[in-house]
């Protein structure tokens, strides 16, 4: 074997390396973003408890019938459940807000106020938790 073989023996290993590597970063990705974010979409609840019954349990069609308004109802209590705590943990943050504005300058204080700002814009981007008043001025 000469050494341009060899080289380009070599090379052609690196790249399908390379290639594969690539490959396998872009399906992970794929699947994390599935996994960590699309999973947890607090509306695909009952759908996500329906099949998981469904398959585990392999229920027959009758008895996914019969099922189904059982867990959509529980979905929505859920979804209930998740808007009033986020409605809590709003104004606990609020109230936590004004009573430490009082101890800042004026300076801190607009720096609080980007603070909620850049958090109500990041909330709304997730799925904001429904009717949850905005904010009032963190100035005292």
């Amino acid at each position: 074997m000469n050494g341009a073989l060899k080289w380009k023996l070599i090379a052609g290993f690196v790249l399908v390396f390379v290639a594969g590597a690539i490959a396998g970063a872009a399906l992970g990705g794929f699947y994390a973003r599935h996994l960590f974010f699309d999973g947890h979409r607090p509306g695909r609840v009952g759908d996500r408890m329906k099949e998981r019954l469904r398959t585990e349990l392999r229920l027959t069609p009758e008895q996914v019938a019969k099922v189904s308004p059982i867990v959509d109802k529980t979905a929505a209590q859920l979804r209930e459940i998740r808007r009033d705590t986020g409605r809590r943990v709003h104004q606990i943050m609020t109230e936590a807000h004004k009573e430490i504005a009082v101890d800042l300058t004026d300076e801190q204080r607009q720096k609080l106020q980007q603070i909620e700002e850049r958090h109500r814009r990041g909330r709304h981007r997730h799925g904001p938790y429904e009717s949850a008043p905005e904010s009032p001025s963190a100035t005292p």
